[in-house]
């Protein structure tokens, strides 16, 4: 029924006219509002054909065209004032960081990096090969490394175009190297990427190389808090995915530490420490203080070890422990262990101690002031033992201690006679190579403590307790 008044001064042509123009009205102020939410509605990785974030190519440039003024404007800004940084000098690692129009095709492990035509490519160099894992010079570990070619373009036409563009930065990383070890996941994986990550507030994206499905499941807790996406086997990706910025590999300075002064907002290993708190609820921030007469348990964990630098008096180690007033917990980090329970073990402890070894690197759990006691074996490994441990251990709030194995608590004094170079001479072992000398002083040894002299290094963790 119409409104007659309608009726009488319009006719049903023009009244018909009018409907049609409504709905016309109608459909722009809807398609108006899509427009100015839709980056509210959608501020994670898209799709072109998912997300209506519509991107099509112009022929005539070769370049995208984004339905998004504001988004358009700033990669254009960053592609013509951005210049890559790429450092092939750092002792650890090789990396490159790269903002604007960047394109990483992961079947043939390039990564396009367009640039203006302001810049001149034929004076600077325009092509970087990149192995992404912080363990340069090492070639055990580094033949297990995937190499990333990071090219520079300016003609966008000879280069494969964006199949998936993603709004949020991203780091490229290697799975490879000595991956699977304890103290390297660490040292050369969770701890780099942590730092190369933090800034982003996890609005990032991981493009991991080498990729091992298990290591990503058994890091699954540290990794989904660090970014919010979910990672990508980029090898094996045939879509051609574009981010407004792409870190290739890991800047990394220090074994097992952080250099705080090469990283946005100075981020520390302290900064890790709490980041592990919160990923796995571990309540205890300090450990315990020993007061005057007052009876306390210290807790002390005994790292043990079934296959090399294993602690042959263990059980008399333990019991002697207790005589002096600890309560002693004795454990075993292998490939299959649940890490967040382990973690909750380390945290409920004050004191950890163990050979030399990656079953170490379970002190980053440890509350603020515990004690570190590494049991360093015999190979003139001073500096070995101090690099991967007791240097660290002062960064994360550890104190930290040493006790030096003897000729007579190692097992070697069983296979060779007392005057060989392997006791005389161990330097000799270290110019042979690394293979060599972590056959006889890693894999071949085994430590038996003198219960008397190591007595007093439990007691002095006990007083070191005391002055937290």
């Amino acid at each position: 029924m119409y409104n007659p008044i309608l009726a009488k001064s319009f006719s049903h042509y023009e009244r018909k006219t009018f409907g049609c123009c409504a709905f016309v009205l109608f459909l722009i102020v809807v398609f108006s509002s899509c427009m100015v939410f839709k980056n509210h509605l959608y501020p994670q990785s898209v799709n072109g054909d998912a997300m209506n974030l519509q991107i099509s190519m112009n022929a005539a440039e070769d370049m995208f065209v984004i339905k998004d003024t504001t988004l358009l404007k700033k990669l254009e800004t960053e592609k013509k004032d951005s210049k890559p940084m790429c450092n092939v000098l750092e002792p650890l690692s090789d990396y490159c960081e790269t903002k604007g129009d960047i394109r990483v095709q992961g079947n043939s492990s390039t990564i396009f990096v367009v640039m203006s035509h302001n810049f001149n490519i034929s004076t600077e160099n325009n092509s970087w090969t990149i192995q992404p894992y912080p363990r340069k010079g090492n070639s055990g570990a580094m033949s297990r490394v995937k190499s990333w070619t990071v090219k520079l373009v300016q003609d966008s036409k000879k280069i494969p175009k964006c199949s998936v563009y993603h709004g949020y930065p991203a780091v490229l990383f290697s799975l490879g190297g000595y991956s699977g070890n304890h103290f390297h996941d660490f040292s050369d994986l969770l701890v780099p990427i942590f730092s190369n990550s933090r800034h982003f507030n996890s609005e990032v994206h991981f493009l991991a190389t080498d990729y091992k499905s298990w290591w990503i499941g058994k890091y699954k807790t540290l990794l989904n808090n660090m970014s919010k996406n979910k990672i990508l086997d980029i090898d094996n990706e045939n879509e051609v995915h574009c981010f407004p910025s792409v870190t290739t590999g890991l800047k990394s300075h220090k074994e097992f530490g952080i250099d705080s002064s090469k990283f946005p907002n100075g981020v520390s290993m302290l900064d890790f420490r709490q980041f592990l708190r919160r990923s796995f609820s571990l309540n205890r921030i300090e450990a315990i203080k020993m007061k005057g007469d007052i009876v306390t348990r210290p807790r002390l964990l005994i790292m043990s070890r079934k296959k090399s630098r294993i602690l042959l008096n263990e059980g008399d180690v333990r019991r002697m422990s207790e005589d002096l007033g600890y309560e002693v917990v004795l454990a075993e980090a292998n490939l299959s262990t649940n890490l967040s329970k382990f973690a909750q073990i380390v945290n409920s402890c004050d004191v950890i101690m163990g050979v030399h070894g990656a079953g170490l690197t379970n002190m980053v759990f440890l509350p603020n002031n515990a004690v570190l006691i590494q049991l360093v074996p015999l190979g003139a490994m001073d500096y070995l033992a101090k690099r991967d441990f007791g240097d660290p251990a002062g960064e994360m709030n550890i104190k930290y201690f040493d006790y030096k194995i003897g000729v007579n608590e190692s097992s070697l004094v069983e296979q060779y006679p007392p005057n060989h170079k392997v006791f005389k001479d161990p330097s000799s072992f270290h110019r042979k190579g690394w293979g060599v000398f972590r056959s006889i002083y890693l894999d071949k040894q085994n430590v038996k403590v003198d219960l008397n002299r190591f007595r007093s290094t439990l007691l002095k963790a006990k007083k070191l307790l005391a002055t937290s």
